[in-house]
This record gives C-alpha cells, structure tokens and sequence, in this order.
C-alpha cells in the first residue's frame, strides 16, 4: 500500500514539476530551468537528508561509479519535458513519458541492466502497453 501511495505522489509531482518547468522556461529559457530544478531538487534532498534520514548517509563509497550518474538523467528529463510541453502540451507529453519510462523499463528487465533481476514481459503485460500506446495515439489525434 505505501508503494502505491509514493507511486501516485512521485506521478503527481512529476507533472507538477513539469508544468511548473513550462512556465518558468517562458521566462528564463530551458537549461537554465533545468538548473534552477536540479538545484532546488538538490536542496531539497539534501535537507531531507540531513533532517529526516537516518542510518546509511556514509556509504558512498560502495556504490559503483555507474550508478553515481543516476541524478544527471533528471537534467534531460526536465529538458525534455518542458520542451515537450511547449510543443504538445501537457497531457500528450505525460502520456508519451509514460509509454517512454515502461518501454525502458521492459529494456532493463529483459536484460538486467543495473544488477536488476531479468525478467520476461509475458502477454497480458504486452496488451496493457499496447492498449496505453494506442490510448496515446487517440490523444494525439
């Protein structure tokens, strides 16, 4: 249950960001939004951190360099989306991400990138993402 809980704030909070993103773009450009969001991401993480977490804060050094560049990918995103946004709003640039993060999430289980355990897509998993592209497709129109 909590994960579905987190699920639904972290999709909420993604359009949110992404929306906001738009606006601020208008006014500042894109990579410079994409660098306002990162930084305040930053912030934001960091007081987390420093507040709220405990255990493990020190154990950088066993994480292998690979998955350091983790947080670099939010920079495209940010890009990405508020680019989108301009171009094809707001629904359609949400439900194209959408599609885009299951597709690589098919990729990084059918070959196990990351150390993540491999895992076979099986039908009704491939009907259900057809049924969300061709969904795309009807916004689209």
């Amino acid at each position: 249950m909590r994960g579905l809980v987190f699920a639904v704030l972290g999709g909420a909070f993604i359009t949110l960001q992404g929306v906001a993103n738009s606006r601020i773009s208008q006014d500042i450009g894109t990579w410079q939004t994409a660098t306002v969001t990162q930084f305040t991401g930053f912030l934001m993480a960091l007081l987390i951190l420093l507040v709220a977490v405990r255990g493990k804060r020190h154990d950088l050094k066993n994480v292998r360099p690979l998955f350091l560049i983790g947080g670099s990918f939010g920079a495209i995103v940010v890009y990405g989306s508020v680019t989108a946004i301009h171009f094809i709003g707001v629904t359609l640039t949400v439900s194209v991400m959408l599609i885009a993060q299951l597709a690589m999430t098919v990729l990084i289980d059918q070959n196990g990138w990351f150390e993540v355990k491999k895992q076979k897509m099986k039908i009704p998993q491939l009907i259900g993402i057809s049924m969300m592209v061709v969904g795309v497709m009807i916004l689209g129109l």
